[in-house]
């Protein structure tokens, strides 16, 4: 195990600045020049820097970035346009010069700060970097969100920030020693914790290619530096800020292992549902929700596991997000952070004795009361699977909490904030991941029946979850 050698954050500048072929660009736009701020004062920053740029002016920004579609200027695209636009500056004027014996950088970020009650202070940052002289460029990129009151002490988190990115893209990426861990831990150097929060890294680039995305963020939850993490369909890892702006969200939580028919259903029929309910609402995103604990479960964490999961799940179309919370008015509480737009959540019928189950809401001050309040409102809706089998169905219609807590679930059943996916007559089985993996080891061939069709082969030819014997003519490991 490695020795912990504790640096400042002015440590670190300096021994960036003190490499002479280390050289490149800082430009910062929208909360000042905080992390060049570092480099200058730590000395010899003259070895370093070549430019400093800081575009406040919309006006100027564009003229040198060029326009958002989207008309923002705390995106990733404004952040890729910044720089793409440097490191090609610095190659076309330096590299003639000394390009055979520097590794030029370009530095970039666009953050909000301000007051936590009128907006959530994020940003963008990342770094474009040489690890070796007229090598490849690498990128890293990072969304933020600053938790600091004051926009002082956010500003100087996000200096600190900045300075452990550009010290760790040269110093936390050797691909025989260093591991995730290690580049995490580098990154959030000297922060204290609850003052950042990254819910989103991303590396491209042949000399960080050792660092795989879906596992590093995932690291960034186990670790406690974010609530979740954003896979899109085709599976690169998303700014959940960015991801759910003004959208409508549908969200399924499950564990999923592996995804069945009847988890298509759910989808298809609360997706209807959430139609019917807000006929006016923009197109929602579509998300299956899996929880840490789902993932964990009773095994030892898997990380192919995981991988599984995502390629299996972003096959069909829909986001995945890989969150932390166990109870479901965290995930909605999570949700409102980045939205104002109705918010759809599909559960089971099985899983309403815990949403009111009062042990769930202790840690609340205004225990279960607290806790509905912030699950259910005028602009969302639970959207109640029943339990189907040969005998019966249950719906929520039927649902009988506790002696207590039953005026409260009638209150918001009769408001048609929870809503029944189907009517009792409807006496379609349902399928679940449990019963997909009790049919594949008892020999039932029935089982690809029940499973969509490109992850019955994923199972059959790729080992999915490592359910079957490979075919003897299985493709490769899928890997995310």
């Amino acid at each position: 195990m490695k020795q912990k050698i504790l640096r400042t954050t002015q440590n670190k500048a300096f021994e960036i600045n003190e490499e002479n072929k280390i050289y490149g660009t800082f430009a910062e736009i929208g909360a000042g020049q905080e992390v060049a701020r570092f480099f200058f004062q730590a000395g010899k920053a003259s070895q370093t820097i070549a430019k400093t740029i800081s575009a406040y002016d919309m006006i100027y920004s564009d003229e040198i970035y060029g326009k958002e579609a989207n008309g923002r200027y705390v995106c990733e695209s404004r952040l890729e346009k910044m720089l793409h636009k440097e490191f090609s500056l610095l190659e076309k004027r330096l590299k003639s010069t000394r390009g055979s014996q520097t590794c030029f950088f370009a530095y970039a970020n666009t953050v909000a700060t301000g007051d936590q009650n009128k907006r959530q202070p994020h940003g963008w940052m990342g770094i474009r970097f040489q690890a070796h002289p007229n090598g490849e460029f690498n990128d890293i990129v990072v969304h933020l969100r600053l938790l600091d009151r004051y926009r002082l002490l956010q500003q100087e988190a996000l200096g600190v920030l900045g300075v452990n990115l550009v010290h760790a893209a040269f110093h936390a990426t050797d691909q025989q020693r260093d591991t995730i861990d290690d580049f995490i831990e580098a990154l959030v150097e000297n922060l204290k914790e609850g003052q950042v929060v990254i819910d989103m890294i991303r590396f491209t680039g042949p000399d960080v290619a050792h660092f795989r995305n879906p596992l590093v963020n995932l690291a960034l939850i186990r670790r406690g530096l974010t609530e979740a993490i954003l896979f899109a369909p085709d599976k690169s890892i998303l700014s959940l800020t960015d991801s759910f702006f003004g959208r409508p969200v549908i969200a399924l939580r499950g564990n999923f292992r592996p995804l069945t028919n009847s988890h298509l259903l759910q989808f298809e029929q609360g997706t209807q549902a959430f139609a019917a309910a807000f006929p006016h609402a923009k197109s929602p995103i579509t998300v299956f929700e899996v929880t840490m604990q789902a993932l964990q479960g009773e095994r030892q964490f898997s990380e192919q596991d995981f991988l599984d999961r995502v390629h299996a799940l972003t096959s069909t179309g829909h986001h995945v997000l890989v969150s932390n919370f166990l109870v479901f008015h965290r995930l909605k509480h999570f949700l409102r952070q980045f939205t104002r737009e109705p918010v759809g959540m599909i559960v089971g019928i099985n899983l309403l004795p815990k949403i009111f189950n009062p042990e769930y809401y202790q840690d609340l001050e205004g225990g279960i009361l607290e806790g509905l309040s912030k699950l259910l409102d005028s602009n969302s809706r639970l959207f109640v699977s029943p339990d189907r089998n040969r005998t019966q169905t249950l719906t929520a219609k039927s649902f009988a909490a506790g002696n207590s807590e039953t005026p409260l679930f009638q209150h918001f059943y009769q408001q048609k904030w929870i809503i029944d996916l189907m009517s009792k007559e409807d006496r379609e089985e349902f399928i679940g991941s449990e019963k997909i993996i009790e049919m594949i080891r008892s020999g039932d061939t029935r089982w690809r029946s029940y499973v969509p069709k490109q992850i019955a082969n994923m199972i059959e030819f790729e080992n999915l979850f490592q359910l079957v014997a490979p075919a003897k003519d299985s493709k490769n490991r899928t890997s995310v």
